[in-house]
C-alpha cells in the first residue's frame, strides 16, 4: 500500500497505522519509541499485523474519522452486502488498548480475521496460550491479550478467524497490552470504549478557535498534533514510524519516533493560536525539564520522557518499506550540534510567556536558562554547525543557522525590555547587529540574486524562507523577493518547493518535494502581498492530503504518493500556522516577533 493509505488512531501515548485493506501495519507498544509488534508496514506480515475485512471481492472502501475525533470508520462493500470497520485506541487507564467493531450494515457478508504478533519490531515469535475467548501472547517484556467473541483458531504462527455478519449484526475485538510479568488486565466492553472515545476527542477538538474557511483541515491536523503528544510529559514526537523513505528504494530512512528541540517554536505556535494554551504549557515544561543543564551538552532531540541516550542502530531483518533499506531505530542526529536550535528554544521560551498563571518565580527560573543559552550563542554563533536539514557530510556555515543565532539575541533583547529583565542590553545589541550585518554581507550572494545555503555558497535553501517569517528581514525586502524568486526558478518542481538541490547532502539520490516548505512559500505570499498565489498554493497543498487529512513530509510528484514518515507533525503544524497566516494576512511568527515574541516554525531532519 501506499503510504496515503493509511489511517492514524492512537491513545496520546502511541500510535497505530490502520490501511485502507483493513491491515494494522505498524504499532509499537508501550510507548511511541518502544519496539513494534506489528511491523509489516517495514516488512511483510510475517513481522506482525493484524487484519479485519471481507473474505470475499471488495467493490468500494470508504472511510472517515467520526467528527472531530480520532475513531476511524472504514465502510467495505461487497457483492454480499455493506460493513463498517471502527477502530480506535481508547484514551490509556493504564495499559495501551487497541479496540476494533466490525459492523454490517446491509446485507450479509463474510468476514476473516488474522493476528500475526511479533514483538520486538516483528522478529521475536511469542509463546501463545488460547481459551475460550482469549488469546495471550507473551515474549520477554511483552504480552498481549485478544479478546473476541469470534472462534479463533490457529494457522501457521498465526491465530485466524471467519465469521459471517448480517445485518445489524456486529463483532467486537479488543487487543490489551501489559507487561508480561503482570495479570493481564479486565476485559472492556469495546462498544462503550468507541463511544467514550469518540467523546473524548470530540470534547478537546470542540476547543479549537480557527476562525477561517479551512476549518476541516485545521482541526484534523490539530488532532493529529494532539494524537502525536505523549501524554505524561507533554512530549510531541516528530512521527509515529520510523524508516519510511525520502526516496522509494533508497536509503534515506531514518527514525522520527522522538522529540525534537527544534519543534517546540512551531508547535507552540500552532497551539496558542487554535487556543489549546493547556499543550503548549505542557510542551513548554518538557522542554525546560529535557535541556536542563549545561547549555553546550544541548542534543537536538530527545526522547518522550527527555531521554538523552538516543542510539542509532539498523534492523537488518526488515526488508524496509518497498524495498528501502536499512531500516533504523534511533537517530543519529541527537549527537550533532545545530546552532539553529538555540534560536528556536529561545523563541519557544518567549512564546510561552505569553502563558497566563506564570509567577514570578517561573519567570525568572526561564529566564536564567535563556540566559545561559544566549551566552552560549554569544560565544558559538560563528562556528560551523550541521543544520537545519542535518546533513551527515560535515559542518557548514549555514545561513540560517546565522539568522537564528540572530532570532535567539533579539528574543532576549525585546523580553528583557518588555520583563523588565537583566541582563546587558547593550552588549546584546551590538551582538545583534553584528550578526546580523554578518548574514547580509556573507549569506547573499550577489551572483546567484539569493540567500544561499551556506556562506560562499551558490546552492540554493529553501531554510532561508523563514527569514521573513522569524522578522529578519520583511518579505518585501528586495534581497528576500529575489531570493524568493530564485527559489520559484530553480528550487520547486511543479509549483512546489524542494529543500535544497540534489547532491548537496552527502546521501544517494533525490528526495521528494518538501511540504513544510511549501506552506512557507505560502507564508512568504502573504508577507509579499500575493495574496491570490497564497491562497492558491494552500489549496494545493491541503490537495496533498490523504482523505483523512493526514500529511507525511514529502510527496512524490512523478508518482503522486507521500513520502517520508507519516503522519509528520512537522507538516500539520505547518498547515496550521498557514491556515492562520492566510487569516491575517501575514506570517503568525512574523506577527508575533511584533507582538509577543512568538516562536517560528519548525526545520526538519536528515
Amino acid at each position: 500500500m501506499n503510504i496515503e493509505d493509511y489511517g492514524l488512531i492512537g491513545d496520546t501515548q502511541t500510535a497505530a497505522l490502520v490501511g485502507r485493506n483493513g491491515s494494522i501495519d505498524w504499532m509499537c507498544v508501550p510507548r511511541f519509541d518502544a519496539g513494534a509488534c506489528f511491523a509489516a508496514l517495514l516488512g511483510t506480515e510475517d513481522n506482525g499485523c493484524w487484519v479485519i475485512a471481507p473474505k470475499g471481492n471488495v467493490r468500494a472502501v470508504r472511510r472517515r474519522y467520526r467528527p472531530g475525533s480520532l475513531v476511524l470508520e472504514t465502510d467495505f462493500e461487497t457483492d454480499g452486502g455493506l460493513v463498517r470497520l471502527t477502530d480506535c485506541m481508547p484514551i490509556r487507564q493504564e495499559y495501551p488498548w487497541l479496540v476494533r467493531m466490525a459492523t454490517c450494515l446491509r446485507g450479509e457478508v463474510d468476514m476473516r480475521m488474522k493476528l500475526v504478533i511479533r514483538f520486538n519490531y516483528g522478529r521475536t515469535l511469542p509463546w501463545v496460550r488460547k481459551d475460550d475467548h482469549s488469546l495471550e501472547a507473551k515474549a520477554g517484556p511483552d504480552a498481549l491479550i485478544l479478546r473476541t467473541r469470534a472462534s479463533t483458531r490457529g494457522e501457521g504462527y498465526s491465530t485466524v478467524a471467519d465469521f459471517t455478519l448480517r445485518e445489524g449484526e456486529e463483532m467486537p475485538f479488543g487487543l490489551h497490552w501489559y507487561p508480561s510479568h503482570h495479570e493481564a488486565p479486565p476485559p472492556g466492553r469495546v462498544a462503550d470504549a468507541i463511544l467514550d472515545t469518540e467523546k473524548w476527542w470530540q470534547k478537546w477538538s470542540r476547543r479549537c478557535r480557527y476562525p477561517g474557511p479551512h476549518g476541516r483541515a485545521v482541526k484534523s491536523s490539530l488532532i493529529a498534533i494532539k494524537a502525536l503528544t505523549y501524554a505524561p510529559t507533554g512530549g510531541i514526537v516528530a512521527a509515529p514510524t520510523t524508516s519510511l523513505p525520502e526516496r522509494l528504494g533508497g536509503d534515506r530512512n531514518w527514525d522520527y519516533r522522538f522529540c525534537w528541540l527544534r519543534d517546540a517554536s512551531f508547535t507552540l505556535d500552532a497551539l496558542l493560536a487554535a487556543g489549546y494554551a493547556g499543550e503548549a504549557g505542557a510542551w513548554r515544561d518538557w522542554l525546560m525539564r529535557a535541556i536542563a543543564g549545561d547549555a553546550a551538552d544541548i542534543q537536538t532531540l530527545y526522547g518522550m520522557a527527555g531521554e538523552r541516550g538516543i542510539t542509532e542502530i539498523e534492523l537488518p531483518h526488515l526488508a524496509g518499506y518497498d524495498g528501502s533499506r536499512p531500516v533504523r531505530a534511533g537517530n543519529a542526529a541527537s549527537s550533532q550540534f545545530q546552532l539553529d536550535v538555540y534560536g528556536e528554544i529561545i523563541n519557544a521560551l518567549g512564546a510561552s510567556r505569553s502563558l497566563a498563571g506564570r509567577r514570578r518565580e517561573a519567570l525568572l527560573d526561564s529566564w536564567s536558562l535563556q540566559t545561559k543559552l544566549l551566552s552560549f550563542v554569544e560565544g558559538n554563533w560563528t562556528n560551523d554547525d550541521s543544520g537545519i536539514w542535518e546533513m551527515r557530510g560535515g559542518t557548514r556555515p549555514f545561513t540560517y543557522s546565522k539568522a537564528m543565532a540572530w532570532v535567539a539575541v533579539d528574543r532576549s533583547i525585546r523580553a528583557a525590555e518588555a520583563l523588565k529583565l537583566p541582563g546587558d542590553l547593550a552588549r546584546w545589541r551590538r551582538l545583534r547587529g553584528l550578526i546580523r550585518d554578518d548574514v547580509l554581507r556573507r549569506g547573499y550572494n550577489e551572483r546567484v540574486g539569493a540567500f544561499t545555503q551556506s556562506y560562499g555558497s551558490d546552492v540554493l535553501d529553501a531554510s532561508v524562507l523563514r527569514l521573513p517569517l522569524v522578522g529578519f528581514l520583511p518579505a518585501r525586502d528586495r534581497r528576500m523577493a529575489s531570493t524568493i524568486r530564485a527559489i520559484e526558478r530553480n528550487l520547486t518542481e511543479d509549483g512546489l518547493v524542494m529543500r535544497y538541490a540534489a547532491g548537496t547532502d552527502n546521501l544517494r539520490g533525490a528526495e521528494g518535494v518538501f511540504l513544510p516548505c511549501s506552506f512557507w512559500l505560502a507564508d512568504n505570499y502573504s508577507l509579499s502581498g500575493r495574496h491570490a498565489e497564497a491562497e492558491a498554493l494552500f489549496e494545493r497543498l491541503l490537495s496533498l492530503g490523504n482523505d483523512l487529512g493526514l500529511y507525511s513530509e514529502e510527496y512524490d510528484i512523478a508518482h503522486r504518493r507521500m513520502l517520508g514518515n507519516f503522519p509528520q507533525a512537522f507538516t500539520q503544524v505547518a498547515l496550521v500556522n498557514s491556515a492562520f497566516a492566510l487569516e491575517s494576512g501575514r506570517a503568525p511568527a512574523a506577527a508575533g516577533a511584533q507582538r509577543r515574541n512568538r516562536p517560528a516554525k519548525r526545520a526538519g531532519r536528515g
